[in-house]
């Protein structure tokens, strides 16, 4: 692309002209005003303005202080993320006939798009065996079923989980579970910043953001590692324009040359709006997984400049002395051959750092969907402890995480890796031991499955076929599975493809704005927010909250001891045994009376003491990867041009997770999602040219008719949107936590 062609990324997906300049206010009143005659139009307002929680990214806002508040008391804190998200669950009802029209054969047959444009879900279904159609089901019936379903042998039960949801029904759902002695809980977040959690608390003892936003605004240096925050967490983008407007400064790493990360239009500064605000100020773009010898580099550097804090060092980690010795001892040339940037373009990043006085350090899923995602979160920590950048306010580590509750879960205690705390809390509660039966992650869970060793699965939000690599084997696995049922407020592919052997059950749950029920959420900087009750704009439609429907299961399969289970469907008792359960938790049992919202105790660090056996924080050393890509023979194809990439997946602009609103990507420059971004050097010395339409082959399927498209990627680099390319490879996966490399998937790019 010409760089004159490049404008910034903007917030709010209008063009620059449309937006109005001064004093009428926000693309979203715009928004509002050209709908203000339609019904959607106003429920889209009031929507804006319920006291809840942003739908969208974990950054967070609305709850108690209103839709457009962040926890500081900032207004206009809306994105078009947040539209969109809102926009979808405001959409009509499925028609009651739908079903009748449309056999499942057709369904399989819908993009993302077209899936979540049907409507909303409004009455229960089931697909039983042998049926070619969704039919309507009584409630009588699903419960029937579900009882059934769930009296079998308790590792054979499993249940996933997106972050959509709220607090309660997470408690509720691994409280369920855990009293059938089945630790089975899978979540997205295994897919995506599990490595986080576990890096963060082998070396802090904590597995969440350090930072709070009131320290982020104080720092004076933001390292954004495998991040494109302009597409998935514009307001984050708000507070990295007001740090490059004191003076700070802002690196970021990343393969691919985002444009909303070189340059951002924010709707929230009348300035940025007018001519863009400048983001980074030094733009690394290594080979993909290669980040460990990136940061090693780092460090190297902070050591031959004298940057690095020995007395903290000294007085506040351990293993520090071998962490030092490992970067001293790698050589440069080693470094730069593995990550590929010059040792020139590190040492310049590592005096921002080691010149900054505080440093917060931030990364999202390209670090983390990794083969070594471990060793890079690792990595990362030790450059922020030898320069001291922990526990004091203004610094930190900072994981960006993505659904807007996905961290909630965490906390709830939705993890294969429950804490120790949390465990002896509930077998107080329940007053047994539970069961120590390892249970299985996401990737353990479609293994298992694979392996018929599920009877059934409970699915409480996401979309488990869709957000999986190995499309073919997820469905395989699913199919092996007796009973599915399926929480969900709308259709996504997942409810189409990943089918089980005898019945498919879809229960159509409220929303969060939509609840009976006040709820509670938790933000990635461990803001806990509280969402007012609410009413669903659908009319004579049979939906369940899923409180309501977790509790009455729980009560049918547990009875009412030593649970009260439909006593729990009052979530103000929810939130009593969570505060008497969750560490740092303890100010939800009274939110209900004082509406004051909350800071987890003991995750924000503003002192180095933190909580391991020592105090200290416990340095890993990080070993380099080794990045060796197949030769284009292993593919075991005949092709007449062609070259091996190492593939990254990625989202488009108007895409939350696997829900794609609008295919087109502006910012990128594209018209639709069938393409491959190449850099022009990779395409040319392969003999292919862009608009060229090639396959793409991985190992584990391949598609055809990808048109290239030339891209700000580095050489030997690429990027497809997910989920559509899921379908072409089976990743490997973090050992340590189940986490598959979506961001380093060897493919052959090729024409015969």
């Amino acid at each position: 692309m010409d760089e004159k062609q490049i404008q910034p990324t903007s917030a709010f997906d209008y063009e620059q002209e449309d937006i109005p300049k001064a004093g009428g206010g926000l693309p979203v009143l715009q928004y509002w005003a050209e709908n203000t005659l339609s019904p959607q139009g106003f429920k889209l307002w009031k929507t804006l303005f319920h006291k809840s929680a942003c739908l969208s990214c974990s950054w967070g806002t609305g709850g108690q202080l209103g839709g457009f508040t962040n926890e500081e008391g900032e207004k206009l804190q809306r994105c078009m993320k947040s539209v969109e998200a809102i926009s979808a669950e405001i959409q009509p009802a499925i028609k009651t006939n739908f079903f009748e029209q449309q056999s499942i054969q057709q369904l399989q047959q819908l993009t993302s798009q077209e899936a979540d444009r049907l409507g909303r879900w409004s009455f229960p279904v089931i697909l039983a065996e042998g049926s070619s159609h969704y039919q309507r089901i009584s409630w009588d019936e699903i419960y029937q079923l579900a009882e059934t379903a769930f009296k079998t042998t308790p590792e054979r039960v499993a249940s996933y989980s997106s972050g959509r949801s709220s607090n309660e029904a997470a408690f509720l759902l691994q409280l369920m579970m855990r009293a059938l002695d089945s630790n089975n809980l899978a979540d997205c977040s295994d897919l995506c910043h599990a490595p986080s959690t576990f890096g963060l608390k082998r070396t802090f003892g904590t597995g969440t953001s350090m930072v709070s936003l009131q320290s982020l605004k104080e720092t004076d240096c933001v390292v954004l590692a495998g991040s494109n925050a302009s597409y998935n967490h514009p307001r984050l983008m708000n507070e990295l324009i007001k740090l490059r407007d004191r003076g700070g400064k802002v690196i970021v790493i990343n393969p691919f040359k985002e444009r909303g990360l070189v340059k951002f239009a924010s709707p929230a500064f009348v300035k940025s709006l007018l001519t863009g605000s400048d983001i980074a100020s030094i733009y690394l773009q290594p080979i993909p997984g290669s980040d460990v010898a990136l940061f090693i580099g780092i460090q190297k550097s902070l050591i031959e400049q004298d940057k690095i804090d020995l007395d903290f060092l000294q007085a506040h980690t351990e293993n520090w002395s071998e962490v030092i010795s490992h970067a001293r001892s790698t050589s440069w040339s080693t470094i730069t051959e593995t990550c590929g940037v010059s040792q020139a373009e590190i040492e310049a990043a590592a005096q921002i750092i080691g010149s900054s006085p505080k440093v917060v350090f931030a990364w999202a899923m390209g670090i983390t969907q990794q083969q070594n995602g471990v060793d890079n979160v690792s990595s990362i920590s030790n450059t922020a402890l030898i320069t001291g950048n922990v526990g004091r306010f203004g610094t930190g580590l900072m994981p960006v995480r993505g659904h807007s509750n996905v961290q909630g879960f965490g906390s709830m205690g939705v993890t294969v890796r429950l804490k120790k705390e949390i465990q002896q809390s509930l077998e107080k509660l329940l007053g047994r031991s539970l069961s120590r039966i390892p249970g299985y992650d996401t990737q353990a869970l479609i293994e298992a499955a694979d392996a018929k060793k599920v009877d059934t699965l409970i699915c409480l939000g996401g979309n488990l076929y869709g957000a999986n690599p190995n499309s073919h084997k997820v469905k395989r696995a699913l199919g092996k599975i007796k009973t599915i049922i399926y929480l969900a407020t709308k259709p996504n592919l997942g409810h189409f493809h990943g089918l089980a052997q005898h019945q498919t059950i879809i229960i159509p749950v409220l929303n969060r704005f939509e609840n009976p029920h006040k709820t509670t959420t938790e933000s990635g900087n461990n803001f806990v927010r509280l969402n007012d009750e609410g009413h669903t704009h659908l009319k004579n439609a049979d939906l369940i909250a899923e409180v309501d429907f977790l509790t009455e299961l729980a009560d049918r399969l547990h009875g009412e001891h030593p649970v009260n289970w439909r006593k729990l469907q009052d979530t103000k008792y929810v939130r009593q045994l969570i505060s008497q359960t969750i560490p740092g938790y303890e100010k939800i049992g009274e939110i209900d009376e004082t509406k004051e919202e909350f800071t987890i105790g003991g995750r924000i660090f503003n002192q180095p003491h933190f909580p391991t056996p020592s105090g200290k924080a416990t340095m890993f050393i990080t070993p380099l990867p080794r990045l060796i890509l197949p030769e284009p023979q292993d593919f075991d194809v005949d092709y007449t041009h062609g070259i091996v990439l190492a593939l990254m997946t990625g989202r488009g602009y108007a895409q939350h997770n696997t829900v794609v609103y609008r295919t087109e990507d502006k910012y990128r420059g594209l018209s639709h999602r069938q393409c491959i971004l190449m850099n022009r050097f990779d395409a040319e010395r392969a003999g292919l040219q862009e608009h060229q339409l090639v396959t793409v082959k991985g190992n584990a399927s391949h598609l055809d008719n990808i048109e290239i498209i030339y891209g700000e990627v580095r050489p030997g680099a690429a990027l497809m949107f997910y989920p559509e390319v899921n379908v072409i490879f089976n990743a490997p996966v973090e050992s340590r936590c189940g986490t598959p490399a979506f961001k380093r998937v060897p493919v052959l790019v090729y024409t015969t």
